[in-house]
């Protein structure tokens, strides 16, 4: 892209700054968005609980025993390809979606401004920066160009730093107001911004809240295995009890209580969801975006660029004290000419009023936490100086010997639209070097009152209903009049019918202590004439009264906020800034995309949590057996191979599905652990009971410990699969430790499984591949089924009396209870 513009500054010439970068003079460093696909495999295979898995599997195959060796490391494998192959998918989509994310940098060749991908950008290149616009390379501004920066990702510090002539500005800072062009004099991997966006844009492990709750289960189990792997090797080399082969192969068994595989489901989920989400028009900058979706349950708006289109109208001119319109057009005209930072007001008064640009003798360019702008001029032609501003901000400096256009600035307000104050004063504006921060001169006479018309979204109402429906509460928070977002709001269904919103201004909150601060927070819908720190302070006293925020925006007044809240979305075409802070962006602009992101979420983390309840249960009830059984000097419960059998047919299999097949819907609130308890401790008491008693009883009965192994592997298969059905319930009768679903599919999926299990027996290709024989007898079938049809009933009467709630004087159904309330 490329635009004409009228400056002294001529920048580089296209043949000097092709010299400069083949001499290695560009800003060509490579910031990498991820891991690369080496890190991926190596990270995906090579983990602790793999190569102990394999190095069994080795030891298992140089005993003799292929067949367990193939199913242990076979568990390894499929979990590294399946990550490794979720994992490389999701990188090429997002690295791809994530080059429209790229920071773009303005650079002047031969007097042309053109816009560039930052890498272009050379040493001794002039660039220009305006409103949102990242700082690309290290320089010192030059030209008569005056703005303020903000530098927080520097000095941590989130005043704006107000620059001019001869200041420096460093890579990693942004525009807030004003233009200014910069010469860039460190570039590439000298400059602030490419260490920055380095160490920013590296993948990390950074543990997301299910994480650090599922750490909880991780090290019950890591002592389990620790606890059984040293039984094991005390049995055969102290107490000389088992051949190596079975002390190989029960190793091999208790690593299968080893976690790897949990914070696997959970990297993998993130990874699919990321994907899933940016197919719907969200971009996941950040991997617990896709956890904290479902947590938000308070989401701050930005008027402008949310519920509006960011594109506005001047719809009318009112002049005032005398002033003929045509005489204020011109002056309006002139003014956002001279001004040089261009912004959605700016751009609309432009389009409306016509006029040549002037040379101002002083700036004060817009900032949002000023909401006004201003110009000195001293040429013969036009002298003075001149504001645009909100009215009641602009009031306390104005002329008041005639306010009767207050009233009708009001009228206009609560009518929805947008009041700026056009006004004059023979004093200059005080300029940054002098004072510092501007200041409004004295005595300003009102020349109009500019009315302006937002443009809705069209998918805004539509968006707000989701959120409702999803029980997210919404506080809108702008820097425009609140009575005039009030009636925008309610043009797209903001708020009950027949109930008032409840408005605040920043100057009021200003007013307020501590305390009262945090109650108004909390009560209040819409915040108007809200400045950037106000907004942040917003959304820390949201967070610090237990609220989980979300907060959107596209503009750099936005930032503070953004950084503040749990989730931070940015509009794709807003600020480079905020989309930088951000956990999400926005792609196309489509707000309507939050709420099917939002729904993405829910539907990852309820699969996340009913395969949890199944791996969980699997893994305590195997715990028990092993112990028991040892106990008892019983033997082992499984082979190898019969573990692995087990995991594929009751955990891998249905995981999957029952990912993929999620519902939506809130997340019910509370402690992930408690969550899980209340169908994983009885489930887990009852099972272990249950598969203890039928592996006893054949080995009472037939003397043959393998056989008994066998009908174990049959028994737990199928209490398994039936499980499935438990925690997705299609029916009142199955709804015992989780709520009511009622889709077939995981009951069809499980008793398309029980199918495949009962016939590979019979099956040549099926019964060489599972190692499954067939059972001596129809009398053992009826009497594994007699076992079964008992366990579902007991299961189901324990869950619904309450029986292990009664027992710990606990009720772990609180969370589910309250949910439904």
């Amino acid at each position: 892209m490329t635009e004409t513009i009228a400056s002294p500054v001529q920048g580089l010439s296209e043949e000097e700054a092709q010299r400069r970068r083949r001499q290695g003079l560009g800003n060509e460093a490579q910031v990498k968005t991820g891991r690369t696909y080496f890190q991926i495999v190596r990270e995906n295979l090579f983990t602790f609980f793999n190569i102990v898995l394999l190095s069994l599997a080795a030891a298992l195959l140089i005993l003799g025993s292929p067949r367990d060796a193939l199913f242990t490391g076979a568990i390894a494998l499929l979990n590294a390809v399946i990550a490794t192959v979720q994992e490389v998918r999701a990188k090429r989509k997002l690295d791809a979606i994530a080059l429209l994310t790229r920071p773009r940098a303005r650079v002047i060749r031969e007097g042309v401004v053109r816009e560039v991908d930052p890498a272009e950008v050379v040493l001794g290149d002039i660039l220009a920066a305006g409103p949102g616009d990242q700082v690309v390379a290290d320089g010192v501004i030059v030209g008569g160009g005056v703005a303020e920066f903000d530098e927080s990702l520097l000095t941590g510090e989130s005043n704006p730093v107000p620059k001019q002539a001869g200041d420096p500005v460093y890579s990693g800072s942004f525009v807030l107001s004003g233009e200014a062009l910069y010469e860039a004099q460190k570039v590439g991997l000298e400059s602030f911004v490419n260490k920055l966006a380095a160490s920013a844009r590296q993948f990390t492990r950074e543990l997301t809240p299910l994480q650090r709750e599922v750490n909880l289960f991780v090290r019950i189990l890591l002592v389990l295995v620790v606890y059984f792997g040293v039984a094991i090797a005390a049995n055969f080399l102290i107490m000389r009890n088992a051949p190596l082969l079975q002390s190989i192969q029960a190793a091999s068994v208790v690593f299968g209580l080893a976690p790897a595989s949990l914070f696997l489901m959970i990297v993998v989920a993130y990874a699919l969801g990321a994907v899933r989400i940016a197919d719907k028009g969200a971009l996941v900058q950040q991997a617990n975006a896709v956890e904290s979706l479902c947590h938000v349950d308070v989401l701050c708006l930005d008027k402008t660029g949310t519920l509006t289109t960011n594109r506005m109208h001047l719809q009318r001119i009112e002049p005032l004290r005398g002033h003929r319109e045509g005489e204020v057009r011109r002056l309006l005209g002139t003014y956002v000419r001279s001004l040089g930072a261009a912004n959605a007001t700016t751009e609309a008064i432009a389009a409306a009023c016509e006029g040549e640009a002037a040379p101002p003798r002083a700036v004060a360019p817009f900032s949002s936490a000023r909401k006004w702008s201003g110009l000195t001029f001293d040429a013969p032609s036009l002298r003075g100086t001149f504001v645009l501003g909100a009215p009641e901000i602009l009031q306390p400096a104005l002329d008041h010997s005639d306010d009767a256009w207050q009233t009708e600035a009001h009228v206009w307000a609560l009518a929805g639209h947008r009041v700026l104050l056009f006004a004059a004063a023979e004093e200059p504006l005080p300029t940054f070097g002098e004072v510092g921060e501007p200041r409004l001169p004295p005595r300003l006479t009102p020349l109009a009152l500019l009315v302006f018309v937002d443009e809705l979204r069209p998918e805004a109402r539509t968006t707000l209903e989701g959120f409702r429906q999803a029980g997210v509460a919404i506080k809108i928070i702008s820097g425009d009049n609140p009575h005039t977002v009030a009636a925008v709001a309610r043009q797209v269904g903001f708020g009950e019918d027949g109930v008032p919103l409840k408005l605040i201004s920043g100057p009021e909150l200003e007013l307020l202590d501590e305390a009262a601060f945090k109650l108004a927070v909390v009560e209040t819908d819409i915040f108007g004439r809200i400045t950037p720190e106000q907004k942040q302070r917003i959304v820390c006293a949201l967070r610090e009264q237990g609220h989980y925020v979300g907060m959107t925006g596209d503009g750099v007044n936005d930032v503070l906020a953004l950084k503040q809240a749990n989730l931070g979305i940015a509009m794709q075409s807003g600020a480079q800034a905020t989309r930088n802070v951000a956990g999400l962006v926005l792609l196309n602009d489509s707000f309507e995309a939050l709420p099917q992101a939002l729904m993405e979420g829910q539907r990852i983390m309820h699969g996340m949590e009913d395969t949890l309840r199944l791996y969980l249960t699997r893994i305590f009830t195997l715990a028990i057996l092993i112990n028991s059984l040892a106990l008892l000097s019983a033997g082992f419960p499984y082979t190898p191979a019969q573990n692995s059998m087990i995991a594929i047919f009751s955990l891998t299999i249905p995981a999957f599905f029952l990912t993929l097949w999620a519902p939506t819907g809130a997340v019910p609130r509370g402690s992930l652990v408690r969550k899980l308890v209340n169908f994983v401790l009885p489930a887990t008491i009852v099972t272990s009971f249950f598969s203890l008693s039928v592996y006893l009883y054949f080995l009472l009965t037939t003397e043959n410990w393998p056989y008994a192994q066998l009908i174990l592997t049959y028994a737990s298969i199928v209490k398994g699969l039936l499980l499935v059905i438990f925690v997705q319930p299609p029916t009142e009768f199955w709804a015992g430790g989780d709520r009511l679903s009622g889709d077939w599919r995981p009951t069809m999926l499980a008793t398309g499984l029980l199918v495949v299990l009962l016939s590979s027996p019979y099956n040549p290709i099926l019964r060489g591949f599972f190692g499954l024989s067939p059972l001596r007898s129809l009398m053992d079938g009826l009497i594994i089924a007699g076992f079964t049809l008992v366990w579902i009933f007991t299961l189901r009467l324990v869950w619904k009396w309450r029986i292990v709630d009664r027992y710990l004087d606990v009720n772990l159904a609180d969370w589910e209870s309250s949910n439904r309330e």
